[in-house]
C-alpha cells in the first residue's frame, strides 16, 4: 500500500487527496474518439459528474436537489482548476459505471470503492482513502458481530443495497446469513433500528457517520475493517491525459493541506 494513502481510524479518518452543486446548463458532448475529456471539459465549461447521491459522507442530494459531501465539495475545487461548472448527474449504484462507459458523464464519484471488476472497465484515479468494509450494528449487539463468522449464522439478517460493492461483499461472503436487499441507502439504517434487519455492512466512513446520525447504531471496529479497501474517482478508460491530471490536482491537494481540510469538516 501506498504510504501516502491514509488509514481510518476509530474516532476520525485521515486521508489525503481531493473534489458543491451543478447548475442547469446544456451538457458538454463527450469528446471524440482519441480526444480527452481534459480538453473536453475546458472547451465546454463544464464537468459532468455522475453520482449515486445517496451515500453520506461522501455525496449525498438533499430534498432542495442540491448535492452535500466530501466529494461534492472536492469536485466544486478540481471543476474551478479547469474553468469548468460542476453538472450533476443523478444515478444509481447498478448505473454508475454503464453510465461512465457510456459518455453520460466525464468522471464518476461519491463514495466509489476500488474494484478490479471497475478497473476491467474504468480508470481509477489515484486512492484518496483507506476504507474498508465494516458492520454497522444495534449499540446493544455491536459483541455479536465481531467477524464475518460471528455474522454469517441463520438467525442473522443481513441487509445490503444493490449494485455495488456492499452486495458483492454480502453476497460473497454470508452463505447462512438471511439476505435482505433494500433498495435505498438512504432508509436502510431505520431498517436496523427498527429491528427489522441486524447488521449492513459498508464503508467505515459511511459506518462513523451513520453512528453519529441514527443514535443507537454502532459501527463495529471501524479501525479494522473486515476487508480492506480503497476510495477513488472512477474515470473513463484510456484517457491518460485526464487521469494524469486528476491525479496532479489530488497530490497538489493533498500537499498543500486544502484535501485534508475538506476531510476534517466532514469527519471530525
Amino acid at each position: 500500500m501506498r504510504s501516502c494513502t491514509p488509514s481510518i481510524g476509530l474516532t476520525f479518518i485521515a486521508a489525503a487527496a481531493a473534489l458543491l452543486s451543478g447548475c442547469a446548463m446544456a451538457p458538454a458532448a463527450a469528446p471524440a474518439a482519441g480526444a480527452s475529456h481534459l480538453d473536453a471539459v475546458q472547451k465546454a465549461a463544464v464537468l459532468r459528474i455522475c453520482t449515486p447521491g445517496d451515500y453520506k459522507p461522501f455525496s449525498f442530494q438533499k430534498p432542495d436537489g442540491a448535492f452535500e459531501g466530501i466529494d461534492v465539495d472536492l469536485m466544486a475545487g478540481f471543476s474551478a482548476s479547469l474553468g469548468a461548472k460542476p453538472e450533476w448527474v443523478k444515478t444509481t449504484w447498478a448505473n454508475l459505471l454503464p453510465d461512465l462507459s457510456a459518455g453520460k458523464c466525464d468522471i464518476a464519484v461519491g463514495g466509489v470503492s476500488v474494484t478490479t471488476d471497475r478497473q476491467k472497465r474504468a480508470f481509477f484515479s489515484t486512492p484518496y482513502m483507506v476504507n474498508g468494509k465494516t458492520p454497522i450494528a444495534r449499540c446493544a449487539d455491536v459483541a455479536k458481530y465481531q467477524s464475518v463468522a460471528a455474522i454469517d449464522k441463520p438467525s442473522v439478517r443481513v441487509i445490503f443495497n444493490p449494485g455495488g460493492s456492499n452486495e458483492r461483499f454480502a453476497r460473497a461472503n454470508f452463505k447462512q446469513a438471511k439476505l435482505t436487499l433494500h433498495g435505498e441507502n438512504v432508509t436502510i439504517f431505520d431498517e436496523i433500528l427498527a429491528n427489522r434487519a441486524d447488521v449492513f455492512v459498508t464503508e467505515a466512513a459511511e459506518a462513523i457517520t451513520q453512528q453519529k446520525l441514527k443514535p443507537g447504531l454502532c459501527a463495529v471496529n471501524p479501525d479494522k475493517p473486515l476487508q480492506y479497501g480503497e476510495m477513488a474517482w472512477m474515470l473513463p478508460r484510456d484517457d491518460v491525459a485526464f487521469k494524469s491530471y486528476v491525479d496532479q490536482w489530488l497530490h497538489l491537494q493533498q500537499a498543500g493541506g486544502d484535501f485534508q481540510r475538506t476531510m476534517d469538516r466532514w469527519l471530525k
